[in-house]
């Protein structure tokens, strides 16, 4: 187990550092960040005095270590927008906002609708994957596949327009944005929530019905033992390792599909500030929010294979034996 986990640590370090690499490369062809900061109108002696100031006139490499070094530190620099001043001969360094202090204050409010929007979708799934399970080819077994079937094929962003159309718009029922209370946290959790459910309805569906057919299920039965019981207090937690794989899996597409989410009801969390920042070409923000959410991503990558390790011993055995 020691040897797997850091084999996987290692792996996701050179992950992390690939996604650095390309964000860094992206980063200078997006624009020049001294005409941006200046405007189109500035001079070329200003905008070169500025790209000095910033290191921008440096070799490539250097600026690329220079960045590798400075997120190894937590340090990507000031924002360009909030209290920013531009670097002078008086003040060679430019001032303002550090960015990742930015990035981490909006993260708790990305985790949060994620995270409901998870426990919502898990909730669901499972109840509906074990109905069709245990009544296959059935009105109710259709039924579930079209709604499954709905949800894998709706578009987040259109959804939550509906969503807003009908509950605040029409009914009154819900805040149409924001954050605050729960109550402008159920729209966008539910838009999120919708594609998972599909997805983790169908996987648990075939699952179950692969663990009912087995002979210990009949076994059960003749026993005596409630279907119920048989469904959710065994068979279920025979199902469980595919299923923890695809709720991975699913937590990362609500971590990514929560940058458009939060733009459309204006949830205050780590999506709509990189969206801001990419509008604004804010190059030191745009870093830093990309490697907190890819931060984020290999987190939950670890925790599933850690996951999966416990939930299956056989994966554990074939790891320490290599």
């Amino acid at each position: 187990m020691a040897r797997f986990l850091v084999r996987r640590i290692a792996q996701s370090l050179l992950v992390l550092f690939v996604v650095l690499t390309f964000v860094f490369v992206a980063g200078r062809m997006i624009g020049d960040p001294a005409i941006l900061l200046l405007g189109p109108e500035a001079s070329a002696a200003d905008i070169l005095r500025v790209r000095q100031q910033m290191g921008l006139e440096d070799p490539l490499w250097d600026q690329f270590v220079r960045f590798m070094l400075g997120a190894v530190r937590g340090d990507f620099g000031v924002t360009f927008r909030y209290g920013f001043a531009v670097p002078d001969v008086a003040h060679p360094g430019a001032t303002g906002t550090p960015v990742l202090p930015l990035v981490l204050e909006r993260l708790p409010a990305t985790y949060m609708l994620a995270t409901a929007a998870m426990v919502f979708a898990c909730a669901v799934a499972l109840v509906l994957g074990c109905l069709a399970a245990m009544h296959p080819r059935t009105a109710l077994d259709r039924a579930v596949n079209v709604f499954s079937l709905a949800g894998v094929s709706t578009v987040d962003f259109w959804l939550g327009f509906m969503l807003i159309l009908l509950f605040s718009v029409q009914l009154g029922w819900l805040p149409t944005s924001g954050a605050g209370s729960l109550s402008h946290l159920v729209l966008p959790a539910l838009t999120l929530a919708v594609r998972p459910i599909g997805r983790i309805t169908q996987l648990v569906r075939s699952a179950m019905l692969d663990e009912l057919a087995k002979p210990y299920v009949d076994a059960l039965r003749a026993r005596g033992f409630s279907e119920p019981r048989i469904v959710f207090g065994h068979a279920l937690k025979n199902a469980a390792i595919p299923t923890a794989t695809m709720i991975g899996d699913e937590l990362l597409q609500i971590v990514q599909g929560a940058i458009v989410v939060e733009v459309v009801f204006a949830w205050p969390g780590v999506g709509s500030l990189l969206v801001t920042a990419l509008s604004a070409r804010d190059l030191p923000l745009v870093e830093a929010a990309v490697f907190v959410l890819a931060l984020t991503a290999i987190t939950i990558n670890l925790i599933v294979d850690l996951v999966y390790t416990r939930l299956d011993p056989r994966v554990r055995f074939v790891h320490e034996a290599r």
